[in-house]
């Protein structure tokens, strides 16, 4: 990272050597005064429309469904805490994002064209363009739950759990967990897709290894910052390409700097905290200790980039 620091702070280096990414597909129009409200009314409906599809979504299962306590709330109580409470937790979350997703992309079309900022063919054109970048995150994840479905009625948790209960020294499965999900999503570049096959077998057999709670959640927490680590270091995750594509910075060249750091951090966190972990240490002693050894490696390793030496 120094030395990619040093070159990109040299004012007489062309931005062309530094294979920076052109965005002048999509600079905003001329003459079209911008207003950080174009952003915030679609993101806002968004939001808004969300939380009423999840509620909605889950008020019409609710009343189709057999639960005679939970129509009977629905019918006379709706919009009482429990009655939004127990709508939300039945709610089809894939089916409430899509509804709410749809509206703000036709709020924003609507904004573009009724400013006259685009015509219609040309917003819907930028719609369409936008949504082919994240299809392949919408194949990833769904041969991910595809696996895991397969994975569910194979019974590989009770498999895994048979095998590994009573051989597995304790301390070293939240390392071990951590380590699998980290690979395993650096090879997918999905966080999401690793958390919803690991997370199935992970809380299984840390129950089986060793049963009590608060070893459960340490493990259940490396499925977590497992899959985010490799997907953060991963070339083809999506929010790794969009990171780079954001600041015009070279793929690769963001992927290979941004690496180190993360590995740091991975490191510290494996050696002090889920292996103290395994053996019973308390958070409250190994946080105190990450931070401190944190700092120190920070000041130990890192090293500024000082203007003057860049020029």
């Amino acid at each position: 990272m120094q030395r990619k620091k040093a070159r990109a702070r040299k004012a007489d280096e062309p931005v062309e050597s530094l294979e920076a990414t052109s965005f002048d597909d999509v600079k905003p129009v001329e003459g079209i005064k911008l207003s950080v409200w174009k952003a915030i009314i679609p993101i806002g409906v968004l939001i808004i429309g969300a939380l009423i599809a999840f509620y909605w979504s889950g008020y019409t299962i609710i009343l189709g469904g057999e639960d005679k306590a939970l129509i009977t709330l629905m019918q006379t109580s709706p919009l009482s805490f429990s009655g939004i409470f127990e709508a939300l937790s039945a709610s089809d979350a894939s089916v409430a994002l899509f509804q709410a997703a749809l509206l703000s992309s036709i709020v924003a079309i609507l904004m573009a064209v009724l400013q006259k900022i685009m015509t219609i063919e040309e917003a819907i054109s930028e719609w369409i363009g936008g949504m082919k970048t994240i299809v392949i995150t919408g194949v990833i994840l769904l041969l991910a739950w595809s696996l895991g479905g397969v994975i569910g009625e194979l019974g590989t948790a009770d498999y895994l759990v048979g095998i590994l209960a009573g051989s597995m020294p304790i301390f070293i499965l939240p390392t071990l967990i951590f380590v699998l999900c980290a690979l395993i999503s650096f090879a997918t570049g999905t966080s999401y897709g690793t958390m919803s096959i690991l997370m199935p077998l992970t809380i299984p057999l840390a129950w089986a290894v060793n049963p009590e709670m608060e070893f459960v959640i340490v493990c259940t927490s490396d499925v977590l910052t497992g899959a985010i680590f490799g997907d953060h270091c991963s070339p083809i995750s999506d929010t790794t390409i969009l990171s780079s594509m954001s600041t015009s910075c070279n793929h690769i060249d963001h992927v290979r700097t941004q690496m180190y750091y993360a590995i740091f951090v991975a490191i510290i966190a494996i050696v002090f905290g889920y292996i103290p972990a395994g053996f019973g240490i308390q958070w409250y002693i190994s946080i105190p200790v990450v931070i401190v050894v944190m700092y120190i490696g920070l000041r130990v390793l890192g090293e500024k980039v000082p203007f003057e030496e860049a020029a």
